[in-house]
């Protein structure tokens, strides 16, 4: 039937996280209720406006799956918040560190700079968090690709932004590609068209 032709298309993705117990950092409730989605659905992205509590969340998501996993969780951040972040993490609560390369890192939550990736061992860890996310803007980049690359196989994952160019299909493919759910190329292929009249856009179909 129609019905069962269009239930084919369906690409929902599946949770595979768990709920939270309780929580550590004193968030408001609709942080409460991204937090508690963001852990259900297991690989998911924040992307809320500047002053959202997007530290408070993102700190709190890596917290609930350290509990859970027993794993280490591993956050990058751009270098001129990075040791903020820290700081950040003490006054909710939440016992992070700062790290520059694995050797140095301790049970629980890590945080480095993006730049430092390298010096780290992905497989290590059970959870990670993008902060500043949109650094995956970048199609070809370096970064991208290496981030992309290094954390296909980790359970958790979490991208967060304030600045998600949401009209900017290419950045909406890499955060697809980054969480697992499809490559870019498959996202235009089955959600958006080709305008024939302009070669460098595409429009939702």
């Amino acid at each position: 039937t129609y019905k069962d032709f269009l239930a084919s298309k369906s690409t929902a993705c599946a949770p595979a996280g768990f709920d939270p117990p309780s929580f550590t950092a004193p968030l408001f409730p609709f942080q409460r209720d991204i937090v508690t989605m963001a852990c259900r659905v297991g690989r998911f992205c924040i992307w809320a406006d500047c002053g959202m509590g997007k530290t408070a969340m993102q700190l709190e998501w890596a917290h609930q799956v350290h509990q859970h996993t027993g794993g280490n969780v591993l956050v990058l951040a751009p270098l001129a918040v990075a040791h903020q972040t820290v700081r950040e993490g003490a006054k909710f609560g939440i016992v992070c560190s700062f790290a520059a390369t694995q050797a140095e890192v301790k049970p629980g939550i890590t945080i480095t700079n993006y730049e430092k990736l390298s010096h780290f061992d992905p497989a290590s860890f059970q959870g990670v968090v993008l902060d500043e996310s949109s650094i995956l803007k970048a199609y070809t980049g370096k970064i991208r690709n290496q981030i992309i690359e290094s954390f296909s196989q980790t359970p958790f994952r979490l991208a967060c932004s304030a600045t998600p160019a949401p009209n900017d299909h290419m950045e909406l493919g890499n955060h697809a590609e980054f969480l697992g759910i499809c490559e870019p190329v498959d996202m235009l292929n089955r959600y958006f068209v080709h305008d024939s009249g302009d070669t460098s856009k595409w429009r939702l179909r």
